[in-house]
């Protein structure tokens, strides 16, 4: 899989731009604020059909324009296609021509995998960036697990309402079973999910990461819910309703899952190094990039976001290695140099992009 060319218009600082990309590695480089990240999220945002930067679409339209276009054109093993991206007063969407009715049916069209050196604190910040993660890796591979996290967040947020309507209002407590049962439904679906691809990645990671590491370090996942079944979840839901009442908000659920990770038995959150820290979130990039191959049959599209400057020499060298069949795109301020690689470069400067 591999994206051939971008056009921008009227996208964040660009009046206009077409960028035509290799097949392999594309370095972007040039100074801070001069639009090299915004390459990187017109194409997240037409293979996820959202930015990893911001949720207000406003913010992706030029300034005094009043609307964006992206247009990208990419290959796939048993087809080439194209996505439209129009952002104005309402997104419109089109693959191949043709209108999308709902956002599930752009996933999947460009697999992708967004790298930023905010993604280096997904191990050392709260379980919400850990949820992310897998939640971004899933919706692009299993439609239906986007349908029931919406409808759970959905519900999640009625739920919430109405506890605090009965903490306000004295609304009847046995009404909230109404909202109770559509989670457990849809909390049974997305956990089966969840655990899914956490094996999947377990299988990738201990290998990889012996790889990066030089067999010194054995790293392990645990994933942590408070759903194991749909009986215990009940159980759960009604033995804290008074707590939920009293707080305004479900205290339990799969909102709140985890993803745990051990290095030789430890956790990495209680006693990882800052260079542990990078080496193991280099292995569940990398178990990512290879878990969605099995699953489709062709490596996703890498997107570095000022990714390598994070990295000492050897691990840019050990992620190098791992990821030559993969189209990749990265940005810096310096204009990198892979040894025994064929590259393209291009230089970013105020909107403008030159290739070299």
């Amino acid at each position: 899989m591999n994206i051939t060319k971008l056009k921008l218009e009227n996208f964040r600082n660009y009046d206009s731009q077409e960028i035509e990309f290799n097949k392999g590695i594309n370095i972007i480089y040039g100074d801070n604020a001069q639009g090299k990240t915004n390459i990187l999220e017109a194409i997240f945002l037409c293979s996820m059909g959202k930015s990893f930067r911001t949720n207000k679409d406003k913010e992706l339209i030029k300034i005094n324009s009043n609307y964006a276009k992206l247009n990208i054109e990419y290959e796939k093993s048993d087809r080439d296609g194209k996505i439209e991206y129009v952002i104005s007063d309402k997104k419109n969407i089109t693959v191949n021509g043709v209108k999308i009715k709902k956002l599930s049916e752009l996933l999947g069209n460009i697999n992708s995998i967004i790298f930023s050196p905010d993604d280096m604190e997904i191990l050392k910040d709260g379980p919400q960036k850990r949820r992310k993660f897998l939640n971004m890796l899933i919706s692009q591979l299993r439609p239906k697990y986007v349908f029931n996290l919406n409808a759970y967040n959905r519900t999640l947020e009625q739920r919430n309402n109405y506890l605090r309507q009965i903490k306000l209002e004295n609304k009847p407590e046995n009404m909230i079973e109404i909202w109770d049962e559509k989670l457990i439904k849809h909390a049974k679906i997305i956990n089966e999910y969840r655990r899914e691809f956490v094996d999947k990645i377990l299988k990738k990671i201990v290998d990889i990461h012996k790889n990066i590491t030089d067999n010194s370090e054995i790293i392990n996942l645990k994933y942590i819910s408070d759903f194991d079944n749909e009986e215990n979840y009940r159980k759960k839901l009604k033995d804290n309703l008074k707590n939920d009442i009293y707080k305004g908000y479900t205290t339990k659920g799969i909102h709140r899952d985890d993803l745990e990770v051990y290095l030789n038995g430890k956790s990495i959150n209680l006693y990882g190094s800052q260079g542990q820290f990078r080496t193991a979130i280099l292995s569940l990039k990398l178990s990512e990039l290879y878990v969605i191959y099995d699953e489709i049959g062709e490596y996703p599209i890498l997107l570095l976001d000022d990714f390598m400057s994070e990295l000492d020499e050897k691990r840019r060298r050990k992620f190098v290695e791992n990821i030559t069949d993969a189209q990749v795109i990265l940005t810096g301020t310096h204009k990198l140099i892979l040894e025994n690689y064929s590259y393209n470069i291009y230089n970013v400067t105020d909107g403008q992009v030159k290739q070299e």
